[in-house]
């Protein structure tokens, strides 16, 4: 039996979430949480198939053959796992050590995409740097090495988070150098879940309470003052606030996106049966996957999806407890961010599908199609996995 002294497990929740961990089983990886992120991927790859079958009957897409997003799809689910297991045999420490520089070569990746001639421009951003074989969108990269230098440098600094200059200033120069880079892009959607996940992580690192509460209220305005001065952006607002008023311009995504839903009524139309894919619902595949989801598996397939999301969330931050429990601070700030990452943009992307939010581009994680965006979608789950075994094995040591 575990001792309720343990030097590392200080106050009376932390033990319990010790005994809890170690009461629960004896294996060395969570398998609940691999079974559920591969159910994701899973229901994702065939989704991304429906809602993609029918773009070559659109002369933007006649080169392509009915699979070809499904194979591209399924290449970067295949890439990501032995990706995955190389970044799962690495230890937490080679991740700490190299966070700086990951995040300072990632700023040279989101400069370098910005050069007329090197970046990919679709549909009038230049976020994607061409592999040949594959994409890069550095953006993506940046919202995992944004979690370990937060991480790394609330650890570091963790005798200044209490003030201003030494604590709070060089974070915020980094996530606002981060922030104009993604804006001339642009890609606001990533700029909100880069500077959410960073500011979320600085209050669980433990800065000071003024501090961040003037950060929110910076952020906040500096994202409205952001919207008022750009036209298309303050349209998609009103297109969000009264979808229905031009059904067939601002608010045409909206729209049928809302129709794909109630389409789909309790249980939907079955697979493959969606109308809205047939080129009236734009980005099917990526943006909008659930509207398809809803149209074609109904309210109960939405719930499934939302429920998934929920449960690898909360055991996210339940790994990331843990670690933090037994002063492993890094590996659990490192935890709770993908947990705020993944859960936060599911959050958006799906707001923003049900109309609850202004349309951004933000992709449904784990299941939208994008080969980058798989791809560090899963090295961020084995990196989680990690923080899990690693709190396993150190747990059972001192049992």
């Amino acid at each position: 039996m575990l001792s309720l002294r343990l030097p590392w497990a200080r106050r009376a929740g932390d033990r319990t979430v010790v005994r809890n961990a170690l009461s629960s089983n004896a294996q060395s990886i969570d398998v609940a949480l691999l079974w559920v992120v591969g159910t994701l991927l899973a229901i994702g790859l065939v989704m991304v198939y429906s809602a993609s079958i029918a773009l070559p009957d659109s002369p933007k897409f006649a080169a392509y053959k009915p699979t070809h997003f499904l194979m591209r799809h399924a290449f970067s689910i295949a890439l990501a796992i032995p990706v995955g297991l190389i970044v799962f045999a690495t230890p937490m420490r080679f991740w700490q050590r190299w966070a700086p520089m990951l995040f300072l070569a990632c700023l040279v990746l989101l400069v370098i995409v910005l050069i007329p001639g090197v970046g990919k421009v679709v549909y009038g951003a230049r976020r994607w740097l061409s592999l040949g074989f594959t994409s890069l969108q550095p953006s993506e990269l940046m919202k995992l090495f944004v979690i370990l230098y937060v991480a790394d440098y609330t650890v570091r600094k963790q005798d200044y988070m209490q003030q201003f200059s030494k604590g709070f200033l060089p974070m915020g120069a980094a996530v606002a150098a981060v922030g104009l880079l993604l804006l001339l892009e642009p890609d606001l959607g990533a700029f909100v879940v880069i500077a959410t996940v960073a500011m979320g992580m600085l209050f669980l690192g433990g800065v000071n309470g003024k501090l961040f509460a003037g950060l929110v209220v910076i952020a906040l305005s500096t994202f409205s003052l952001l919207i008022m001065l750009s036209p298309w952006r303050r349209d998609r607002i009103f297109a969000y606030l009264d979808p229905f008023a031009d059904p067939l311009g601002k608010g045409y995504q909206l729209t049928h996106s809302l129709i794909a839903f109630g389409r789909g009524e309790i249980f939907g139309v079955g697979l493959g049966g969606s109308i809205e894919k047939l080129h009236y619902l734009p980005e099917a595949h990526t943006d909008f996957l659930l509207a398809v989801i809803g149209e074609e598996l109904g309210l109960v397939g939405v719930l499934v999806v939302i429920g998934l999301f929920y449960w690898f969330t909360r055991r996210a931050f339940e790994i990331g407890r843990q670690a933090i429990a037994i002063d492993r601070v890094f590996a659990g700030l490192v935890a709770k961010g993908v947990a705020l990452w993944l859960g936060f943009q599911a959050f958006i992307n799906m707001g923003v599908n049900v109309g609850l939010l202004p349309t951004k581009g933000l992709t449904l994680p784990l299941m939208s199609y994008g080969g980058s965006g798989v791809l560090v979608n899963c090295v961020a789950i084995a990196i989680l996995l990690r923080v899990d075994f690693e709190n396993r094995k150190l747990m059972r040591g001192a049992a």
